[in-house]
């Protein structure tokens, strides 16, 4: 039986107390037979030279693969799968830098096929294999508390898509395109459901100015200090908390209370209408 996360709080409470029992919880996971069997499967599968073919047919090679490249569920898009092992290889392709997608980039770039084999250094593979404990511990966590997940994948994604020595724009729009980057930040600032209909690159003004606005952020580089990223998230928890409604009686209703005025929360219509002052 693979072990359950705890997270016995909800909001930043909760948050607070997985990032203190983080490192116990995750070697717990991963120490379970169902997990451990899994990484040593992929070790032995990966660990020679594999046709695309052959590693298309094998589904539980995909799914722990994919798994570690936090493409969870993907290992069915078999189709799929196959074109993107395959666009990686064209120098003149398009179709990863449109698809806008980190994780798929980045499975394709790690598992890049040569004359049409899967050929993984000792490093490479010994990666893969910690990625999948850590982000199917995530996965764990999330059925327990999907804020949480949402969460550890905001803290681990936004270093990696802020990168060094990116401009903003390009900055912003990996945001807006990785899925937990963009759902914690739109929580966090308040952006009402309206946004995601916007033309991208005025998502990606909007994302900008009110970076600025809530956190003081204006060089998005910033994102990834510790500071900022502890901001950002007790920001998303406690605005996530009060959409939740909590009774006066729930636990942390009044630091919810206290919270609520010095993060400047509006209502719905306010939030509608100053996105319609932006068109």
């Amino acid at each position: 039986m693979v072990f359950q996360p705890v997270v016995p709080l909800t909001g930043y409470g909760g948050w607070k107390f997985l990032q203190d029992t983080y490192s116990t919880q995750l070697q717990t996971y991963s120490d379970a037979p169902q997990i451990q069997n899994d990484r040593e499967y992929l070790l032995e599968k990966l660990s020679q030279p594999m046709a695309v073919e052959d590693f298309l047919d094998d589904r539980r090679l995909m799914r722990i693969t994919m798994t570690a490249y936090d493409l969870v569920g993907e290992e069915w898009k078999r189709g799929f799968v196959d074109k993107v092992l395959e666009e990686v290889n064209d120098p003149e392709s398009t179709f990863l830098a449109r698809l806008n997608n980190p994780e798929y980039t980045a499975f394709a770039e790690g598992l890049r096929p040569v004359n049409g084999n899967i050929n993984l250094s000792e490093e490479a593979l010994t990666q893969i294999a910690d990625d999948f404990e850590t982000i199917s511990f995530r996965v764990a966590v999330g059925d327990v508390d999907d804020t949480m997940r949402l969460s550890l994948n905001y803290q681990s994604k936004v270093v990696d898509l802020v990168g060094v020595g990116n401009s903003d724009e390009t900055i912003l729009f990996r945001m807006l395109g990785s899925v937990p980057v963009r759902s914690v930040l739109e929580t966090s600032l308040g952006l009402p459901t309206e946004f995601s209909q916007l033309d991208l690159d005025k998502q990606a003004d909007i994302l900008k100015e009110q970076l600025q606005s809530k956190f003081g952020i204006t060089d998005l580089n910033d994102l990834t200090s510790l500071d900022n990223i502890d901001n950002v998230l007790k920001r998303f928890h406690a605005i996530n908390s009060i959409n939740q409604g909590p009774s006066i009686s729930s636990p942390g209703a009044t630091a919810l209370a206290i919270l609520n005025p010095s993060f400047g929360l509006g209502s719905t219509a306010s939030q509608n209408l100053f996105l319609a002052g932006l068109g």
